[in-house]
């Protein structure tokens, strides 16, 4: 009895040193192993033993990370006030230098994703915002990746959710749209206008260029009319018929 409460003590701090040295990593998961302060490998998953005091391991995980960037107030190249807030995929694809070069690697692609959209963001126009999200989230994603190669991480994928305006600036937006509208229904408008005027100086150049198109269109003139629901018919007469009847009465008896 007294030899097991002497071994007792030993028992345990076997077993606590022999747990702390056995280690499980998952298929997602490496481990940084430090050795005697120095980085020794990277390893994983599986089962992973490690010498007790002399060796330590931090674990990383290698799945894509989702991080939700903060709205960032920001001014637009043509000096309108938006909030923009955006989404980061990234993942770990170099342990090591996701432990030994950077402190905290979620905090840092955090900052530098903020600094990043006010950057490149603050660029451009607030049409180009809401029109070309799609290259943007390109620049922001080849900015981030770029920076974040040292560290060993890789971003994937960025992606503009919201970029969110004042009222005041919404209610001169939609003058602007309606005053688009307008002056765009104005050119069609009058270019409308411009096509017939040139088609009826072709038709009248044609016309007069034979006597009888001028006399078959008179006859249809007369037709149309005579369909008509109408007490009063007014009957046209050619200038050139006007023209000649003038002439006639002012060369008869009286005249000059």
């Amino acid at each position: 009895m007294n030899q097991l409460i002497f071994y007792f003590p030993v028992l345990l701090i076997l077993a606590v040193v022999l747990a702390s040295a056995i280690k499980v990593l998952r298929e997602y998961e490496r481990g940084v192993v430090f050795q005697l302060g120095r980085f020794w490998k990277v390893k994983g998953p599986g089962l992973i033993i490690l010498i007790p005091v002399v060796q330590q391991m931090v674990r990383v995980d290698l799945r894509t990370i989702v991080m939700d960037v903060p709205a960032q107030d920001l001014i637009s190249k043509d000096n309108v006030s938006v909030q923009v807030n955006a989404v980061v995929y990234f993942r770990v694809v170099d342990p090591e230098k996701a432990i030994i070069n950077v402190e905290h690697y979620y905090e840092a692609i955090s900052q530098l994703a903020q600094t990043t959209l006010r950057s490149v963001l603050g660029q451009h126009d607030l049409d180009e915002m809401l029109a070309e999200r799609e290259k943007l989230n390109d620049d922001i994603r080849a900015i981030l990746d770029s920076q974040s190669d040292a560290w060993g991480v890789k971003v994937a994928n960025v992606e503009i959710k919201h970029v969110d305006i004042n009222e005041v600036m919404v209610r001169a937006i939609a003058r602007q749209a309606e005053a688009e509208r307008v002056r765009r229904a104005k050119v069609i408008h009058a270019m409308g206008e411009q096509q017939a005027a040139e088609k009826l100086v072709e038709a009248g150049r044609i016309l007069g260029g034979d006597p009888r198109a001028i006399q078959l269109r008179y006859l249809q003139t007369l037709t149309e009319i005579a369909g008509e629901k109408s007490s009063t018919i007014v009957f046209p007469l050619p200038v050139d018929i006007v023209e000649a009847i003038t002439k006639r009465v002012s060369g008869g008896p009286g005249g000059g």
